[in-house]
């Protein structure tokens, strides 16, 4: 909410790949041929499968399907369930296989190949029998011998032995990945094998290898089995999350980037520093103004490093009290601390009722929480103390921007801008929420307003870059984030996301990616913490199927991420590129056609 950004950076490079909001595999061909790496959001529950084993080899299989109404093939993901096969009718074949004494190796190797085969196949359709009146023991028994008695090892024999072993209660997931291991070495390309290993998979917990059988399926089904994408959604959604609060438990708080921490400042108008009590020889005093001071000058570190010590000294004031624990629940914020910074910025209410910034920046917790109730209370609490204060105003029209509210949150920005019209972030963000909600003329000339008004800021030409960009004028976007950059230059250190902006703004418009991609590098040699240059290369790697480096950079944007909802995104790009870069390495020869299937989904 603090944040003056109209959408975050990072979103916007992970989004303008992405207009097809079809999901589908991110990567390489995909990618390419369909604009960008897909929005994962899976809302499917794990899988109770219960597959259909398949009545002859392969081959005839395929050939029986023509004409007819169609049936379950080898490629669907799990069959039809039992419910909807109807029992056949009692035949010799479908009595106990204890009936048959089964042969011994030695009667076995006497028979002819053609004996072989035949018997072998007899003994498969007693299998199929038994596992359509759900007698799995039975029918894995019958699928043994029909392995036994084959000439040669027979795929679907070892797949529909799976299936038995999913059938039973409890199911035996151990031996379903190993009989699809057998099949999947005598043919790699077994879809439904692929997918019953999956399923498996995922129920052993062996996520990472189920999302690899379920990407393998997937492309191999030229994208069109929903189940399965469905699937590859699922356990990838399950996999980043788990990973996810795994890491968050075990990782060390630390700052974001330079970029992240002074948007998050730079929403909020500058005050003057507090005077110190007369006479005060404090250390708690003096280290805080210290705090203070190194806030100022955009000294992050030093400056919570100093706040720290202040609160441990002991501060002899109560505004000065109120100002450490405001500084301090506000870097909390900002680590992904959201607990602790409620309770700073709690405790420095009760030492300050009046204390609106304070009050102001709760709300931007209660927001974390996704409690927006409670934030809008904090707005009314802080009225009630300080009906002139511009701030809460501005931070009232972010929640409603968030929430899409773009009447409400220009309403708010406008209040604010008429308490304090030298605030330039107001101006912005008025002009976005006309652009919002499709004022195009007014957005613009508040823009334009802006610009005059602040003709040395950088940032009204970066957002109204990004306007212009939306309408797809990108040469006029293109100077305005320029502009942008030269401004920045000025400063020590400078903000890079217009140049990453710029770099978005090139690829867009003339698909240089090589142009794009020099930006990003800038950015990171000015600030190599930035999160929005990292995924916008990672998004070009992906582009330029190097998916090895875009695995490489979604790492480093996992490394980079603040909370765990952006950390379980960027784990969601990292796995799900993993998975196809195992793919192409185990199925080398569909490198080329892949961009062909990606073509005609």
């Amino acid at each position: 909410m603090a944040s003056p950004e109209p959408s975050t950076f990072i979103d916007r490079a992970q989004s303008f790949l992405s207009e097809n909001k079809r999901v589908i595999l991110v990567g390489t061909a995909a990618a390419l041929a369909v604009g960008g790496v897909a929005y994962y959001a899976s809302t499917s529950s794990r899988p109770r499968a219960q597959p259909d084993v398949e009545k002859g080899t392969r081959k005839d299989k395929k050939k029986s399907s023509k004409g007819g109404k169609k049936k379950k093939s080898v490629k669907d993901a799990d069959g039809p369930i039992l419910e909807e096969i109807v029992p056949p009718k009692p035949t010799v074949e479908s009595e106990d296989p204890s009936d048959d004494t089964p042969m011994t190796s030695e009667q076995i190797a006497a028979l002819s190949t053609e004996e072989r085969t035949r018997l072998a196949a007899a003994l498969k359709e007693k299998g199929n029998v038994a596992y359509k009146e759900r007698r799995h023991a039975a029918a894995a028994v019958l699928y043994t011998r029909a392995i036994e008695m084959a000439p040669k090892p027979e795929p679907v024999y070892y797949s529909n032995r799976a299936a038995c072993y999913v059938g039973m209660q409890p199911p035996q997931y151990e031996l379903v990945v190993q009989d699809c291991d057998e099949a999947l070495k005598l043919d790699v390309n077994y879809v439904k094998a692929l997918n019953r290993r999956a399923v498996a998979l995922e129920n052993l917990q062996r996520l990472d290898e189920a999302l690899r059988d379920f990407t393998a399926a997937t492309i191999l089904d030229k994208f069109a089995n929903k189940n399965t994408s469905d699937s590859v959604e699922r356990v990838l959604q399950t996999l980043a999350g788990k990973k996810a609060a795994e890491i968050m438990a075990s990782r060390e708080p630390r700052l974001p980037s330079f970029t992240f921490i002074q948007s998050y400042f730079a929403a909020f108008r500058p005050r003057s520093l507090p005077t110190l009590p007369e006479g005060s020889s404090s250390t708690g005093d003096n280290t805080l103004l210290l705090a203070l001071q190194a806030l100022e000058a955009a000294d992050y570190t030093h400056s919570l490093t100093l706040v720290n010590e202040a609160i441990d000294q002991g501060i002899s004031w109560d505004q000065g009290r109120a100002e450490a624990l405001n500084l301090r629940g506000t870097f909390k914020f900002l680590i992904g601390d959201v607990a602790g910074a409620k309770e700073d910025l709690l405790a420095s209410v009760e030492v300050v009722p009046s204390f609106t910034q304070s009050i102001v920046k709760l709300a931007s917790v209660h927001m974390e929480q996704g409690d927006a109730p409670s934030a809008f209370k904090c707005f009314e609490d802080a009225i009630k103390y300080n009906e002139k204060d511009p701030d809460i105003y501005y931070h009232r029209g972010q929640v409603f921007f968030i929430m899409n509210e773009f009447k409400q949150a220009a309403e708010n920005y406008t209040q604010s801008t008429e308490l304090d019209d030298t605030f330039v972030f107001s101006h912005i963000q008025l002009a976005v929420a006309q652009y919002k909600s499709g004022n195009i003329a007014n957005s613009i000339a508040t823009f334009r307003r802006t610009l005059k008004a602040f003709p040395q800021r950088s940032e009204p030409h970066n957002y109204y870059g990004e306007l212009l960009l939306d309408q797809q004028k990108f040469e006029e976007a293109i100077a305005q984030f320029e502009r942008s950059v030269e401004l920045e230059q000025l400063k020590t250190p400078s903000n890079v996301l217009p140049l990453v902006n710029k770099g978005l703004a090139l690829y867009q418009w003339k698909q240089d990616i090589g142009a794009a991609e020099r930006c990003c590098a800038e950015a990171l040699r000015i600030d190599p913490e930035c999160e929005a240059a990292v995924a916008t290369l990672a998004q070009l790697s992906l582009q330029q199927s190097k998916i090895q480096k875009a695995v490489e950079y979604f790492g480093r944007q996992a490394e980079l991420a603040r909370s765990e909802p952006e950390l379980h995104n960027a784990l969601t790009y990292q796995y799900a590129s993993s998975a196809q870069v195992e793919f192409l390495k185990n199925y080398p020869e569909m490198a080329g056609q892949l961009s062909a299937l990606a073509r005609g989904i």
